[in-house]
């Protein structure tokens, strides 16, 4: 295989921490304007107005900063509070319009989520479909953009991460003795010996299985691999990208033997990304995500199915109607979409319920209206208005019994729609505000005025604030003290049950027939296996979901960021905020800020921009502390894994199965569980030290900013008043856009009930 050249191996390159870089272009009026083609006239003129005041207000920081570094430009050296402005200015006028929505399908083999997306983008053989096989091998992303074409890229894995794989799959089929006929039947049946048999055949040709690491690292594939480890593919319509696609990520039969050079890469392949142009139906700035059921036995790929898992704002569970009446693998993905709540960024789950055209249409219909379907009680910790769609994308395409609303694929649509609106509104009020609290401070700096005693007041204020971060302080301790107990609980249920646990994972319903290698495949990935084929083993997970079990509840809702609860976290911080706020304007009107509505418009304004970055912060920490039980179990088992994959020889698998069993009982008496305990705990401490002093240190900025007293921070700088001034325009018009949506949406609701046949059904909600 050639090898990768050096730039694929180096970090990506820093951002450059530089005062005088010049900010980006920004995007051409006609290219913006082709984002709003996905929405209804009148959601497209509010989407217009924020798109206006975004574009507005990064030409007034950017003329502004701008005259900032012409003021500075010859200095020697820049006072610390200009220094700070410029920063923040550049950082502003930078910062993205609005990260992309990931709403992930997610669900197993044959659930129909190629299909689902087929029907959303409204080209009905886009993705490969594939009734009960599995269809798609690799996740897929899905987005529209302002390109001319069709295209497609196909990532692949590095040159080191192939070779991490390659020296795996070569372990799992090495064999140390000559077996007997049984033994090596039962050998060949290993669904791990399989998949890896395979992988080394597509990549290698046939007779690759036989052959050790150090061979096959200089075998020549048989097809060449690209060095820049990307394939791009373009096309003038659908149906043309459809068909160069789909080698690439249609899983091809085991018993396949073409010579297309295209499938034979497969193994290689990391995840695709496909994008639209110029979409009718799906809005810039979401992507639907096809995520395969289980994992993947390589490393990044199964570290890339989680983080894909975790970055999703969205998650719909694919399930089809006969899987989720009559099975538990709907409740088993519904469980794992839930784990992506508490750890990551997903904050809506929907169970979507697809192929309900094998239903009887009354039967149908009266789903769709009584919304029967059960769902795990976890799903308390949900809080979306719609948890079940029931859709149907072949009537979508025939309407033989249903129209087109009745298969509730328009419904999804309106949702993608309406999350991508809400999202631009916040993110748009959120970067107003924060650049008018910019220009406040800007505009303050050449004020002359000294007002009497104000060094007295602003020490009052700090030391107020400072008294209210002992308290935000004491109140995070308070939440966080609510996880000991269900710990502890879990801990003890994981001590008492951690056998019965390991026995279920590794015994099978054929003994260890065809088991063996598998076994050794997960003890190879510490603990983990996932394939194509078989349900995901994650020995490690299943040892703590008793700890998991209990803390979940009281995790979900520290973290919830919706309706507050007695141990959430957001409503200190909140009340924090408010607290200073509150303060800030009783000094200003006591000290005669009211003829200097800047500094105290300012310190109000900043405060929330401070605290609006913590919350950024906190969802980024909360996958590491949830993660941390799973992750310390594994680390206190990673010797064990170690001694049990080396086992070979007759009756190896019962030998690995002991092996484990020994390691894990050892490792239970001398702490295991209480020590996974510990270190979620010393997590949340290390997330409440850091949010504590991110307060701290940014009110002491702030204060030092806003004081006149402050020596070395300011100096004289350009006149910002007409920017003020425009800017002050800009904030006030906030209110003016979001009253012109309501207006659109009162009127928009009136016709509908004027009109009541140009309404859709109403949604299945519980």
């Amino acid at each position: 295989m050639a090898e990768t050249k050096d730039v694929f191996g180096q970090e990506p390159h820093p951002v450059e921490d530089d005062l005088y870089k010049e900010p980006t272009r920004k995007r051409r009026k006609s290219d913006r304007d082709q984002r709003f083609r996905a929405f209804p006239s009148m959601e497209q003129s509010a989407l217009k107005e924020y798109e206006k005041l975004e574009s507005r207000t990064r030409r007034v920081l950017s003329n502004t900063y701008q005259k900032l570094i012409q003021s500075v430009f010859l200095d020697d050296s820049i006072p610390n509070g200009v220094k700070y402005l410029i920063n923040r200015l550049l950082a502003l006028i930078e910062k993205p319009t609005v990260d992309p929505i990931y709403i992930g399908l997610f669900g197993s083999t044959g659930a129909g989520k190629s299909s689902l997306i087929n029907a959303i983008i409204q080209q009905a053989m886009f993705l490969p479909v594939s009734g009960e096989s599995i269809c798609t091998s690799c996740i897929v992303q899905v987005s529209s953009g302002c390109c001319v074409q069709y295209e497609a890229k196909i990532h692949l894995l590095s040159d080191q991460e192939w070779r991490e794989e390659l020296k795996n799959l070569t372990k799992l089929l090495h064999r140390t003795e000559e077996l007997g006929r049984e033994e090596a039947d039962a050998w060949n049946r290993d669904e791990a010996v399989e998949e890896a048999t395979w992988k080394l055949q597509m990549i290698y040709g046939n007779g690759a299985e036989s052959k050790n690491y150090e061979e096959l690292l200089r075998a020549k594939p048989k097809r060449k691999i690209p060095t820049s480890r990307v394939i791009t593919l373009k096309a003038e319509e659908a149906e043309e990208l459809s068909i160069k696609l789909d080698p690439y990520i249609r899983t091809q039969r085991r018993d396949w033997d073409g010579e297309a050079a295209e499938m034979r890469i497969w193994p290689l392949i990391k995840h695709v990304e496909v994008t639209l142009p110029k979409s009718d139906l799906i809005p810039e700035g979401v992507v639907l995500v096809d995520i395969p059921g289980t994992g993947d036995f390589n490393s990044k790929r199964d570290e890339m199915w989680k983080k894909t898992i975790d970055k999703c704002s969205v998650i719909w569970v694919i399930s089809d109607i006969e899987r989720v009446s009559g099975g538990r693998a709907h409740e088993d993905l519904l469980n794992e979409s839930i784990k992506a709540c508490q750890r990551g960024f997903c904050r809506d789950v929907a169970l979507v319920v697809t192929k309900m055209d094998k239903l009887h249409l009354p039967e149908y219909l009266r789903e769709r209206k009584v919304g029967n379907r059960k769902l795990p009680a976890d799903f308390k910790v949900l809080e979306a208005s719609d948890l079940v769609y029931t859709v149907s994308a072949q009537e979508y395409w025939q309407q033989a019994l249903l129209t087109e609303e009745e298969t509730e694929i328009p419904k999804l649509r309106e949702y993608i729609r309406k999350s991508l609106l809400d999202k631009k509104k916040r993110t748009v009020t959120k970067y107003v505000t924060e650049a008018f609290g910019l220009l406040l401070l800007t505009d303050s700096f050449n004020s002359t005025q000294n007002l009497p005693n104000e060094h007295l007041h602003m020490s009052v204020l700090r030391r107020f604030a400072e008294e209210k971060v002992e308290l935000l302080e004491k109140a995070i301790a308070q939440c966080f003290a609510c996880m000991e107990q269900p710990l502890q609980e879990g801990v003890r249920t994981a001590r008492t049950s951690y056998r019965c646990i390991l026995r279920a994972c590794l015994v099978r319903s054929k003994g260890n027939q065809g088991f063996h290698q598998t076994l050794k495949a997960v003890c190879l990935k510490n603990g983990i296996y996932a394939s194509r084929t078989l349900a995901r083993i994650d020995l490690n997970e299943a040892l703590t979901q008793p700890i998991y079990d209990q803390i979940d509840p009281v995790f979900g809702s520290i973290f919830r960021t919706g309706k507050p609860t007695g141990s959430a976290l957001m409503p200190h911080i909140d009340a924090f905020k408010h607290s200073l706020q509150e303060k800030m304007t009783e000094i200003g009107i006591r000290s005669g800020w009211k003829y200097d509505s800047c500094k105290k418009n300012f310190l109000i304004q900043e405060i929330s921009a401070i605290l609006g970055g913590l919350e950024d912060h906190i969802l980024r920490r909360k996958r590491r502390i949830y993660e941390s039980l799973t992750a310390s179990v594994q680390s206190d088992l990673k010797l064990c894994y170690e001694e049990a994959a080396q086992i070979t020889g007759k009756k190896a698998c019962e030998r690995m199965k002991d092996a484990i069993r020994r390691g894990v009982d050892r490792q239970v008496a001398e702490g295991m569980f209480e020590r996974a305990q510990e270190r979620m705990q010393h997590q949340f401490q290390q997330l409440k030290a850091g949010i504590v002093e991110k307060v701290k240190g940014s009110i002491t900025t702030m204060l030092a900013l806003a004081s006149s007293q402050g020596d070395g921070l300011y100096k004289e700088l350009a006149d910002v008043g007409s920017e003020y001034k425009e800017m002050e325009k800009l904030h006030r018009s906030l209110r003016e856009v979001a009253e012109n949506a309501r207006l659109r949406k009162g009127m928009q609701e009136f016709l509908l009930r004027a009109s009541p046949s140009k309404a859709g059904p109403p949604g299945t909600s519980l």
